[in-house]
């Protein structure tokens, strides 16, 4: 018999999973004092959002699609590991600066890591970048980086945190035989898929699900939650 991936009474953090996917989510609204939320924006004067991808970008484009209502919100830069990343044509095509920052392979590989995002955060900075919003970025951060957009550094990830963490989360969700799976907002902090979480939406499990489809299923109500998410942070509907 499956069973649903959370553990009720181990599950903490007092956010409600609602009932289906196309429900409204309920925001976590307290939060560590160590987390710094960006201002407050208004679609008069939006938050100035940096997406980072590492493949094909459909979070991103289901972002801009959204966007293209005026929002508390705008995607001013586009950013990926990859130089060719598939994903950044998407922020071409609206007319948004979008380009890859490779790993600086003539530094040492002991410092690559963070060389790499000192790189990055200048390009965040000259673009006067307010939030960022990693959607399939497949990086690990480092604390550096973390300390510096701490609070304004938001990532989805595709199961219900705190299960399954990590990069192979709907693998282990069929392993587990979980009835139900789904997706989490939540702020980046210096672990790995352990930050405060913002939403979260269900998904069920189906019988005969493999990784491909139940992946397929999940995307789609990532595309829901993180843009309706990001309403709130940036609007201040979230606070510290």
């Amino acid at each position: 018999m499956r069973r649903d991936s959370r553990d009720k009474s181990q599950y903490s953090l007092p956010c409600r999973v609602l009932p289906n996917s196309q429900a409204l989510p309920t925001l976590l609204t307290v939060m560590s004092d160590r987390f710094v939320l960006p201002r407050t924006g208004s679609s008069e004067d939006p938050i100035r959002v940096a997406v980072m991808i590492s493949g094909g970008g459909s979070g991103l484009a289901a972002l801009l699609r959204y966007q293209a209502t005026p929002r508390s919100h705008y995607t001013a830069l586009v950013l990926s590991e990859k130089a060719k990343a598939g994903g950044l044509q998407h922020g071409i095509n609206a007319g948004v600066p979008s380009f890859g920052i490779p790993l600086p392979m003539d530094v040492d590989s002991n410092k690559r890591r963070v060389a790499h995002e000192r790189l990055v955060n200048a390009a965040l900075e000259e673009h006067n970048i307010e939030l960022v919003v990693l959607s399939g970025y497949m990086r690990i951060l480092s604390p550096w980086f973390v300390s510096h957009w701490k609070g304004r550094l938001v990532n989805i990830h595709p199961s219900l945190l705190p299960d399954f963490p990590g990069a192979h989360a709907h693998r282990d969700v069929l392993k587990a035989g979980a009835e139900v799976t789904g997706c989490t907002v939540h702020l980046v902090d210096e672990g790995v898929d352990s930050g405060p979480i913002l939403a979260q939406m269900k998904v069920e499990v189906l019988e005969g699900d493999d990784e491909e489809t139940l992946q397929e299923r999940v995307k789609h109500t990532e595309h829901v939650l993180y843009p309706m998410t990001l309403d709130r942070l940036c609007s201040g509907q979230i606070s510290l």
